[in-house]
């Protein structure tokens, strides 16, 4: 499988990055937290996820306590609350998280959800603080099939480098019409909750394949994530053994057998189904 995901204009970022939603919620769990981080990078999940909805700015001042003096080495990525989302708003919102990641620009900067503010202020905003420098590029989180093509269909609408949706194992859905949207487009999938915050079925066909593989069923339910092309995963891991876990499913090759089985028991979607969010 790839190490990388290509966005539409062409720069390469880690396919297995790190997520901190629920994170620095706890003063106790903090080290382990920064340490879990720093891990990851050195590991080579140098995309880092984080939003001004987490902790309300927490995480991402625990981001930049944590990966300080790394800058040129990560990819960072950051959200947008939908109703900071105006056009003078998004760029107030932008600066915030700046500040509070003590970087002067972000790799990524995505709407968080759809919100009542029309999506021309919002990319007018994005496409502000591109030009400004403030931001390398766009997009948007938990838009399905028909916000995608309103997206498109807004000025500058089509410089969106991605989507970042709840996608894995158990949650197929984004399989039926969103991912050959997007893939048509060029355009990575970002996969949130790549093993469903824990809660993948144990025994099955997963625990066949992981014992095969000598895996977990959280390893092996990451590694058929990462070996969908264009799909970039970030799961959190708020420790350092949880860390090597997660990197560990980049070197899991599942064949022709263990995916026909995996297959069966978590089929894809034969229909249009909404877009789920956690």
């Amino acid at each position: 499988m790839s190490l990388t995901v290509t966005l539409p204009k062409g720069v390469a970022v880690s396919a297995l990055g790190q997520g901190t939603w629920q994170m620095a919620e706890s003063a106790a769990r903090r080290a382990q937290e920064i340490e879990a981080l720093r891990l990851g990078v050195e590991l080579g999940m140098s995309l880092i996820d984080t939003a001004e909805m987490y902790g309300e700015g927490a995480a991402e001042e625990l981001v930049a306590e944590a990966l300080a003096g790394q800058r040129e080495h990560l990819f960072l990525v950051s959200k947008v609350y939908p109703h900071n989302a105006s056009r003078r708003g998004v760029v107030e919102a932008c600066e915030r998280s700046l500040k509070r990641l003590k970087t002067d620009r972000l790799d990524l900067y995505l709407l968080h959800w759809r919100g009542s503010v029309p999506l021309e202020e919002t990319v007018a905003g994005f496409e502000h603080l591109r030009r400004a420098g403030k931001i390398r590029h766009w997009g948007v989180s938990n838009f399905d099939t028909d916000d995608m093509e309103e997206l498109f269909e807004t000025p500058d609408g089509q410089n969106c480098a991605t989507n970042q949706v709840l996608y894995n194992l158990t949650r197929r859905g984004p399989e039926f019409d969103l991912i050959p949207w997007m893939t048509e487009r060029g355009m990575p999938l970002m996969a949130y909750s790549p093993i469903e915050r824990g809660r993948i079925p144990h025994g099955g066909a997963l625990q066949g394949v992981a014992k095969k593989h000598d895996a977990s069923i959280f390893q092996i339910a990451l590694a058929w994530l990462l070996q969908m092309p264009g799909v970039i995963a970030i799961p959190k891991a708020a420790a350092a053994d949880h860390v090597r876990d997660n990197q560990r499913a980049l070197e899991i090759r599942l064949d022709p057998e263990d995916l026909a089985a995996i297959e069966a028991e978590f089929p894809p979607p034969r229909r249009k189904r909404p877009l789920e969010m956690i």
